[in-house]
């Protein structure tokens, strides 16, 4: 593994999350601590099913550092898995449901799991496969023959904590990005990059009684920067298997829920219900938004009319740069995602590893207290994805385009990879898509880049009407082009009923990109 060294915060953490959460159980058992449907468990409920977690893993044989995976909506479950994999010193790695069949059995393949924990909905993604899996494979909620029953292990074992030693070096997590072809990155984090995050829990309030309503899955990083904040704080989360934005609403109401982490379509979605004023959401305290950037038009919606501090954050899975817009207090800012965190160190390099200009675009590559150990099992990978300044310090490359403005903001430009070159012009589909967003028949769009045999490639739109919207695609084309310079021009606009995304709202670019540069090499 490649020796990548973060630099030191003022305040080392001297506890993992694993110490922390176990002394946040003894604080106040009888208090809530998870919530999904129509099950509820105190803190004392909580931390001894943890505990039985633990124990069961080390009973069939999972050591310090295994790999344990778990396939599974979010779900009581879940949550006790997360920690009690921590507390038996496994490396909990949870998969994307979204992910295909393929992916899923390289990915399995290569972390080498000790143990799949199965849901009955995900069964027929494994189905394939899972048989010739050298691996324990254990049923959350369903009986099949092979697979050993999730609470008749649990009845059988211990609630005592174990007690595993555990250094701030050691593996703690696995996320495994959820492409479809060639074998998924394993994003290896450890104790210290963990704990390193938990300066969060004060500062956000994730330790003054919070109640925190997640609806993104317990595989992604989005939700687990909230997920273990609110159980190092003492507080409570409320998990939710499906996002409905409706269903979140009521919840917020019902639960008197104070935190919440979302990503810009539910915020979307969540503002457009059209009863959206009849809920009581005054006891949210603070809102996150992170995984892809909100439209600033979103913020101000937002900032209007739902109660609550917002704050987005940009970073990425790996770590390295985080920026953080606390957008009440920059109203004039919603445009940017902010201004560097405590402790992060950001740079913009151009193609030739060089710092652009100021106020010039370059990638962003940053530094930090919070970054990955690295690519699970890929020091090549690893490599790619570090630039070195002159000083021999490491940063990590995030593939985004961006500039500061005069205030120390960062605007984001757009994916590096989704860069259009035509005629051997840069253009960001950002700036595309920011003016087709503007047309009010406009409610979601893409832009990407097909073939063009006079500029090598070109950029089209991809549009989602609003309802009851009777504009045609030439008529979207005309109104964006004649805001936009006639190097940037679109060369066609295309209309769609929605356009694909990942499970935490990213547009799949890649998958829109794929019909359109198949049949140019047909």
């Amino acid at each position: 593994m490649i020796d990548i060294r973060p630099p030191q915060p003022e305040a080392p953490p001297t506890a993992t999350v694993v110490d922390m959460i176990r002394a946040s159980a003894s604080k106040d058992p009888g208090k809530e601590a998870v919530i999904c449907g129509d099950i509820r468990l105190t803190w004392a409920q909580f931390d001894a099913r943890v505990n039985r977690v633990a124990q069961a893993l080390i009973a069939t044989g999972v050591q310090k550092g295994d790999r344990v995976a778990i396939l599974s909506p979010n779900s009581i479950a879940m949550a006790e898995l997360f920690i009690g994999i921590m507390r038996a010193g496994g490396v909990v790695t949870p998969l994307s449901t979204m992910a295909s069949s393929e992916a899923l059995e390289k990915m399995l393949a290569d972390c080498g799991a000790k143990a799949l924990f199965l849901a009955d909905q995900y069964r027929a993604l494994v189905d394939r496969f899972i048989d010739a899996a050298p691996l324990n494979r254990v049923a959350l909620d369903f009986t099949a023959p092979g697979f050993d029953d999730y609470e008749t292990l649990l009845a059988a074992a211990d609630d005592s904590d174990p007690m595993v030693p555990i250094a701030m070096s050691d593996p703690v997590n696995l996320i495994y990005s959820s492409g479809t072809t060639g074998t998924p990155k394993g994003i290896l984090h450890n104790h210290w990059m963990r704990a390193a995050q938990m300066d969060r829990v004060h500062a956000n309030g994730y330790d003054d009684n919070a109640r925190t309503l997640l609806s993104t899955p317990l595989y992604s990083n989005t939700t687990i920067v909230s997920f273990l904040p609110t159980l190092v704080g003492g507080s409570t989360v409320v998990l939710m298997p499906k996002f409905e934005a409706r269903q979140y609403l009521a919840l917020v109401q019902a639960e008197r829920i104070t935190h919440t982490m979302l990503v810009p379509v539910q915020y979307k979605r969540i503002m457009d219900v059209p009863d959206f004023d009849s809920f009581d959401l005054s006891t949210m305290k603070v809102k996150f938004s992170t995984s892809a950037p909100l439209r600033a038009d979103v913020k101000a919606d937002v900032l209007a009319r739902f109660p609550g501090k917002l704050v987005e954050y940009y970073g990425l899975t790996e770590g390295g740069g985080v920026t953080v817009l606390v957008a009440d207090e920059h109203p004039e800012k919603l445009h940017t995602v902010g201004l560097p965190a405590p402790g992060c160190d950001i740079r913009l390099i151009g193609p030739d590893g060089a710092e652009v200009a100021s106020g010039q675009v370059g990638e962003i590559c940053g530094r930090s207290p919070t970054m990955m150990a690295g690519y699970f099992g890929r020091d090549d990978l690893t490599e790619e994805y570090i630039w070195t300044d002159d000083a021999g310090k490491v940063y990590f490359r995030s593939g985004d385009m961006g500039s500061f403005d005069a205030d120390g903001f960062l605007v984001l430009s757009d994916r590096k990879k989704d860069m259009i070159i035509s005629g051997g012009l840069n253009i960001f589909a950002n700036d595309l898509e920011l003016i087709l967003l503007a047309d009010p028949d406009v409610t979601d769009a893409a832009v990407i880049g097909v073939p063009s045999e006079a500029w090598g490639e070109t950029p089209l739109g991809l549009v989602v009407l609003r309802p009851g919207a009777t504009a045609s695609a030439e008529d979207i084309c005309a109104r964006a082009n004649a805001r936009l310079g006639k190097s940037h021009r679109l060369s066609k606009v295309e209309l769609r009923d929605v356009l694909p995304r990942s499970s935490i709202g990213k547009i799949l670019k890649k998958e829109l990109r794929a019909p359109y540069w198949e049949s140019a090499s047909a």
